[in-house]
């Protein structure tokens, strides 16, 4: 087999595509058509059939003078990329909580209006429960949650409350929106959830909060009993763990 046989299939479109949102990137003002066309050496008829799809898939804007800048697409690309790169650095913290309490460890964060978990560090011998309702569905009835809208002003706490229904997910789930923002509003150093999100399920969380992202990491029991104790050597356990991780994530704990 000729070496030009092995060599990959490249597809021009979409070099092409790509070139032109390095142009794009690189010019700082905004990008004209015809000068997208002569930076990467295209016809304009080419050059207009990429930015119009460009356009429609969100990786490009076409602004009303006739311009074209960075769409919303790209920079989610990016972020999603970030986050993935967040998460990495802070498995290793996660994994040392996880040991020091032998219990399965929770990272959810708030992001663009939204809480949801991001991370679960567990084991064969120290299995994770299963989430049978997506925390996005749920916040108010756990530990992660409550932590997380302690954490949050005033403005974001009640655009958030008011945009998710307090659902009953157990006997012990606090329904009551008044009764809620009391355990919120005591909820800024730790929260706790006594089966509220599921029976038999106890859980502990506190804050993980820095310049950049609001989150909470939280560890789970389970036992028949109503209420747990909260042991002061765990909480401080957990609240070690907690600054591990924000300092995981390249910048140092507000707290």
């Amino acid at each position: 087999m000729d070496a030009d046989d092995r060599s990959p299939t490249l597809i021009q479109s979409v070099q092409r595509a790509l070139r032109i949102l390095e142009a794009v990137g690189a010019l700082e003002d905004r990008a004209q058509a015809k000068e997208l066309a002569r930076i990467v050496g295209l016809s304009l008829s080419t050059t207009y059939h990429l930015l119009r799809t460009l356009t429609h898939e969100g990786y490009l804007r076409h602004l009303d003078d006739g311009t074209y800048v960075i769409g919303p697409a790209l920079g989610h690309v990016a972020s999603e990329n970030r986050m993935a790169s967040v998460l990495a650095r802070s498995r290793p913290a996660m994994q040392t909580l996880r040991d020091e309490l032998r219990s399965p460890v929770y990272l959810a964060l708030y992001h663009e209006g939204e809480i949801a978990v991001v991370e679960i560090v567990d084991s064969p011998k120290i299995p994770s429960i299963d989430l049978w309702v997506g925390i996005h569905d749920s916040a108010h009835a756990t530990a992660l949650g409550k932590s997380i809208l302690g954490a949050l002003d005033e403005e974001r706490r009640q655009d958030y409350l008011a945009r998710h229904p307090l659902h009953q997910l157990t006997r012990h789930t606090v329904t009551d929106r008044r009764a809620l923002d009391s355990v919120i509003h005591q909820s800024t150093h730790f929260a706790r959830d006594d089966q509220e999100y599921a029976v038999g399920v106890h859980c502990l969380a506190t804050p993980v909060v820095t310049p950049e992202l609001i989150g909470a990491v939280a560890v789970a029991r389970i036992t028949s009993k109503p209420t747990l104790t909260v042991d002061k050597e765990v909480l401080r356990t957990l609240t070690r763990g907690a600054g591990r991780i924000a300092r995981s994530l390249g910048i140092p704990n507000s707290a």
